[in-house]
């Protein structure tokens, strides 16, 4: 049964029926949600996505800061110190190729007041896309020494170095062939 409300309006006799919503009207404002719940979802997914593209992308960026600030402290610290190499041959204190380079430098921390020295010998070079440092444990090298290697920055294609001469040109050696 219905109920019938009479009310008088504009002076004429309506008859209001109470009613809900319809099946219709229900699935319409289904469907519309959910529509909007798929907008809402497909946004946040690619905020998520963007926020972890970028934070990689930081990642990276940090390592690239923290390796040219090793590089960079090593190069300032770089010593007139030539070594000895595996061989007995001797080495200059700064060895540079396009690809690579080595060199003595200062600041081998020594805390405990070791008996050795306080100057180091590095190198760095590009090996299976990455970058690395080497260190010597030692300044005049034994035959079959080898260096302690330590990754510095990954998916590295390559390397290279430039070195400018005091009289002004720029070489692709150090120490130059001519020297």
């Amino acid at each position: 049964q219905r109920a019938t409300i009479a009310m008088r309006h504009s002076g004429s006799l309506c008859n209001v029926h109470g009613r809900g919503f319809s099946l219709i009207e229900i699935l319409v404002a289904l469907v519309v949600f959910a529509a909007m719940a798929a907008i809402a979802w497909g946004a946040l997914s690619q905020v998520a996505k963007t926020h972890s593209a970028l934070g990689a992308e930081q990642d990276r960026f940090a390592a690239i800061v923290r390796t040219m600030g090793d590089l960079e402290r090593d190069l300032r610290q770089t010593i007139s110190r030539p070594v000895r190499g595996n061989y007995g041959e001797p080495l200059p204190a700064l060895l540079g190729f396009t690809d690579r380079i080595e060199l003595s430098r200062l600041g081998f921390a020594n805390p405990r007041s070791e008996p050795r020295s306080n100057i180091e010998r590095v190198l760095y070079s590009v090996a299976d896309k990455t970058l690395r440092r080497g260190r010597y444990a030692v300044l005049d090298r034994a035959a079959g020494s080898t260096p302690q290697w330590s990754d510095q920055l990954g998916d590295s294609e390559s390397l290279r170095f430039r070195y400018l001469a005091a009289q002004g040109e720029w070489s692709d050696q150090w120490p130059p062939q001519d020297a």
